[in-house]
């Protein structure tokens, strides 16, 4: 059962650092593209990071760069989302999800994504 498990989440201040973790089961890891996503109340779903397969440089959406790192840990089945100077407009559910034919679109969104975690809330007070 192909599954993904995001941890880590909760409530921070402003300014503040959070560390998310996604544990990915059920499928070969490696040869996955992989990242995470965020959707706040009332919004879109927006791309924050994606490890395409093959690359080990990550994307970051522009509202978090500079801010947050993705690592991944092929090892460990893994990645994580270290997210610092948080900002209440961070505030969101924030979803891992992976695929194995995965395109980065012109608008900054991923295609081709296969499977999605529940997600784990992110909230950050002003």
């Amino acid at each position: 059962e192909v599954q993904l498990v995001e941890s880590g989440g909760g409530l921070v201040q402003a300014g503040g650092s959070l560390r998310l973790s996604c544990t990915a089961s059920g499928f070969t890891f490696a040869d996955y593209a992989i990242g995470w996503f965020r959707q706040a109340s009332g919004k879109e779903r927006e791309g924050v990071s994606c490890f395409m397969s093959g690359d080990p440089d990550p994307y970051y959406g522009d509202s978090v760069k500079g801010r947050f790192t993705a690592y991944r840990d092929n090892a460990k089945n893994t990645i994580y989302l270290q997210m610092s100077t948080l900002k209440p407009e961070d505030t969101a559910v924030y979803y891992c999800a992976a695929g194995r034919d995965v395109r980065r679109a012109s608008d900054g969104d991923y295609r081709g994504m296969e499977c999605w975690g529940k997600g784990t809330l992110v909230n950050v007070s002003s």
